[in-house]
């Protein structure tokens, strides 16, 4: 036997033993642990789901290029650019909602409600979120309708990679990829105008006065824009993306999905004009739903990892059904379960109430109503007041006690406020401030920031406190509205053990 072949497998007959040809092993062949890539040129197809494609690319992009464009007024010092996450000022602008870095609950709960989102979408109508909503597909499809344009449809691209390198060749290919680095440039600039103002930040970038951060982070998106959805494509979804692993875990038999209807489509075989049906299934093996596959399978194979439920199969092979004189949907969103109910002849039956259904909807329901209620309820003045731990506390000449605190008054509305301050829990307890007049009931007058934090120093001295630790507690009031805010603190009177 030549030493030249692959693997070798054959048993001792003694020992049973598996022989493995060492040079094979270590040969290139053996060594390959990862398929090359074939190219794959996805064809133009018409219908409802390409035109659903096409208005679902063109508002997500809308949204993701211009938004940072819209303005917001929200008076005067105050930016007015509608969403803005704004690093400097700590704070986190949407439309009429501002939020504070203490206000990340917030954001935690709009990051769960998409995750259940796509949950519930997922076991209703499988990879629908991949297959129209999914960054990666949106940029995918908007190169690929880009490279359509310059290089022409399917087979106008296959014959333009297999000719040999020519003046038109090489002007189309370089048109193509320029166009799609200015995609990508354009896609990493509209990402850092969501955190600065934008009119502003886009003239710096221009004239090169803008800083190394934003040069850098629009050259790392300009990369990663251009690799992903220009070079790998159907590769992130296949190998890089972990949501076809956990989808298996979302979905169940009664989960719709883009199928191909065994029962009605098999036996395949082509089919010649008025040529009979009988004996024979609906599927001519056309392969137009292969062609038009952006990811390159044969939906007639099955559920598959690589499917992301464009549905585009669907569309090519109701064009061909209908050529034909056959009934449309043997390519249709439907379940397995309905799949094998026409395979026994039984009618098919839609469960879209089902426990992970309704448990995904009642666990969205809930989050969203805490969210508008936290969010209606948000309190807009707040107070924070940290005792001094050093010295806990000062006896005066007349024995009195005082202690020493670092209040901080925290105002989320866009005007400045007139407050006033007092503590209570001991009877005699008086609040002493620099700089800050007193009230005829021996609060203080405060004059809160709009938008802002006011740090002042304040001092409580009573005589009546006998307890080593005694509660008290402040209170913020805002006269016009009625609106208060208490903090509880503790007055030391005596040594701390």
């Amino acid at each position: 036997m030549s030493n030249k072949t692959t693997l070798i497998d054959r048993r001792d007959a003694d020992h049973g033993s598996l022989e493995i040809d060492a040079e094979a092993v270590n040969s290139k062949a053996a060594r390959e642990l990862y398929k090359k890539r074939t190219p794959i040129y996805p064809k133009i197809s018409g219908g409802p789901f390409r035109t659903l494609k096409w208005g679902a690319m063109i508002v997500l992009l809308a949204i993701y290029y211009l938004t940072p464009l819209i303005r917001w007024d929200r008076g005067a010092g105050a930016p007015d650019q509608a969403v803005l996450v704004d690093f400097e000022g700590r704070r986190f602008y949407f439309f009429f909602i501002e939020l504070w870095p203490q206000e990340v609950y917030f954001i935690t709960g709009l990051l769960i409600m998409a995750s259940v989102g796509i949950f519930l979408s997922s076991a209703l109508f499988g990879r629908v979120w991949c297959g129209y909503a999914c960054p990666q597909t949106v940029w995918t499809d908007l190169y690929i309708h880009v490279e359509r344009w310059i290089e022409g449809d399917r087979n106008a691209r296959i014959r333009l990679d297999k000719a040999p390198m020519s003046v038109d060749k090489a002007r189309k290919k370089v048109t193509k990829h320029v166009l799609w680095i200015l995609i990508a440039a354009l896609t990493g600039g509209a990402w850092v105008f969501y955190f600065g103002d934008a009119p502003t930040l886009m003239r710096n970038i221009f004239t090169g006065q803008a800083s190394a951060p934003v040069y850098l982070f629009i050259g790392i998106l300009t990369f990663t824009t251009y690799a992903l959805a220009g070079t790998m494509r159907e590769q992130v979804c296949t190998y890089l993306c972990p949501w076809p692993r956990i989808q298996a875990a979302m979905t169940d038999r009664h989960a719709l999905s883009v199928t191909y209807k065994v029962a009605r489509g098999e036996p395949r075989a082509a089919h010649k004009k008025d040529a009979s049906w009988e004996g024979r299934g609906d599927c001519i093996d056309c392969r137009q739903c292969v062609a038009v596959c952006p990811q390159g399978i044969d939906i007639r194979d099955g559920d598959q990892l690589e499917c992301i439920n464009c549905a585009l199969c669907i569309d090519a092979c109701d064009a061909v059904m209908e050529k034909v004189g056959r009934p449309k949907g043997l390519i249709a969103y439907d379940s397995y379960e309905n799949v094998d109910r026409a395979k026994s002849g039984e009618k098919p039956v839609y469960r879209f109430a089902r426990p992970r259904t309704i448990l995904y909807a009642v666990v969205l329901v809930a989050v969203s109503a805490v969210m508008v209620y936290a969010l209606l309820n948000r309190t807009m003045l707040s107070l924070d007041a940290m005792r001094d731990r050093s010295p806990p506390y000062v006896r005066l000449s007349d024995g009195s006690i005082r202690n020493g605190y670092m209040v901080r008054v925290i105002n989320k509305e866009q005007r400045e406020r007139t407050l006033e301050l007092r503590v209570d829990g001991l009877p005699d307890a008086k609040i002493t401030a620099m700089a800050l007049p007193a009230t005829t009931d021996g609060g203080l007058v405060v004059t809160a920031r709009a938008d802002n934090v006011t740090s002042m120093r304040i001092y409580v001295v009573s005589k009546a406190a006998t307890e080593r630790s005694n509660a008290i507690r402040f209170t913020l009031t805002e006269p016009t509205t009625g609106k208060t805010s208490e903090r509880a603190a503790i007055f030391m009177a005596g040594d701390p053990r």
